[in-house]
């Protein structure tokens, strides 16, 4: 199969969907992957390490989009919209329910669309979410601390505070892959942490793992405003897998948090667990509603490049060989990789991507049979 690795160009990502590992892998089994040129620069790795991977380097995107299957990191942006057509398989981060734009593209472009985010196992686990969420998880905790000093809006508090002074109150919104990453740093920065989620016997196993380090609540109206209230930091980390993410924080709710909170929702791929979300960039983090400062970065792990590029391509490799050797019929055998299926030919084949616009919805067996 020919693979394509093009640049990418959103605001600061810098990640690259394929490592020079990765490339000797595929063409050690007869592939061949061409490579635009710097595309592995933002994560340190050289056009001379992927040629001698056995890749080729391509001086055009143009060129890296014409192959059989384009490998990314992130969606495509409106810049790359003119490289889509009907015989190109796209395997990439797509988180399509916040982007109804980008549905319309693939729809449009018959272009066959594989997530990361939806690949998922039989026993329900996203094995291509799960490194990103780890990273950005961590991160969230790391980000809050920083935006909670005075110079950045916060309200000039320490994370872990100083004998005799408290430290800071943590809420954590989801006890999932990113909320529990995100309770691992901030416990182990000393916060005051509390973690709500609708899942009891992911509570206990918190619980059970911090040894009362932890304070858990069950995830409902009234306990997300009572902890959000006391909070000066609130992360979001809810995940409806493929789908749009429910408001659980609201306008009115953040009108009564403490001046110089800080928001850090980690969901606003999938459209923010916080009402007054919207997405930001690297180049510009953060915005400030009713004196609550929000950070709501898309691309999270793309801060991080190196550590993000390696965990990504950790998992995504098993995958990408299938779906070299085997085209379509990877998809057809591999249930997981059906499940990765968000657009094929003109159909939605993802559900929770169809409810979240009213569009009609086709399964992934009925259209690939």
């Amino acid at each position: 199969m020919l693979i394509g690795l093009p640049k990418e160009i959103k605001d600061n990502e810098s990640r690259v969907g394929l490592t020079p590992g990765a490339v000797r892998a595929l063409t050690r089994r007869g592939h061949r992957v061409l490579i635009e040129s710097g595309a592995g620069l933002g994560s340190s790795l050289l056009d001379e390490e992927y040629r001698a991977a056995g890749g080729e380097i391509v001086a055009e995107p143009a060129a890296a989009w014409a192959a059989q299957m384009v490998v990314k990191v992130k969606e495509p942006i409106e810049a790359e919209y003119r490289y889509l057509r009907a015989d190109l398989l796209l395997f990439t981060y797509l988180h399509l329910a916040a982007d109804r734009r980008l549905t319309n593209a693939l729809v449009e472009n018959k272009v066959t669309a594989i997530a990361y985010e939806t690949v998922q196992t039989a026993d329900g686990k996203l094995p291509l979410l799960q490194p990103m969420s780890e990273v950005a998880g961590r991160m969230a905790s790391q980000v809050g601390a920083f935006y909670l000093e005075k110079p950045q809006g916060g309200r000039g508090i320490l994370m872990g505070g100083v004998p005799g002074v408290a430290p800071a109150n943590v809420a954590v919104l989801g006890g999932g892959s990113v909320g529990a990453n995100a309770v691992k740093i901030a416990v182990g920065m000393g916060a005051h942490v509390t973690v709500l989620d609708i899942n009891h016997d992911r509570l206990t196993y918190l619980d059970d793992i911090y040894h009362g380090r932890l304070r858990t609540r069950t995830s409902n109206e009234y306990n997300i405003e009572e902890i959000v209230f006391s909070a000066d930091l609130v992360i979001g980390a809810v995940l409806i897998p493929g789908g749009r993410a429910p408001h659980l924080v609201t306008r009115p709710m953040i009108a009564k948090m403490r001046e110089g909170a800080v928001i850090v929702d980690v969901a606003v791929d999938q459209g923010g667990c916080i009402e007054t979300t919207r997405p930001t960039t690297h180049s510009n983090p953060t915005y400030v509603v009713d004196g609550v400062v929000h950070y709501c970065v898309a691309n999270m792990p793309g801060a991080v490049p190196r550590t993000s590029t390696f965990a990504l391509n950790n998992q995504t490799m098993p995958y990408m060989l299938q779906l070299a050797n085997d085209g379509l019929h990877a998809v057809r055998k591999n249930p997981a990789l059906k499940l990765g299926l968000n657009t094929y030919q003109g159909h939605i084949t993802y559900e929770g991507v169809a409810q979240a616009f009213g569009m009609e919805y086709a399964a992934p067996e009925d259209v690939l049979a």
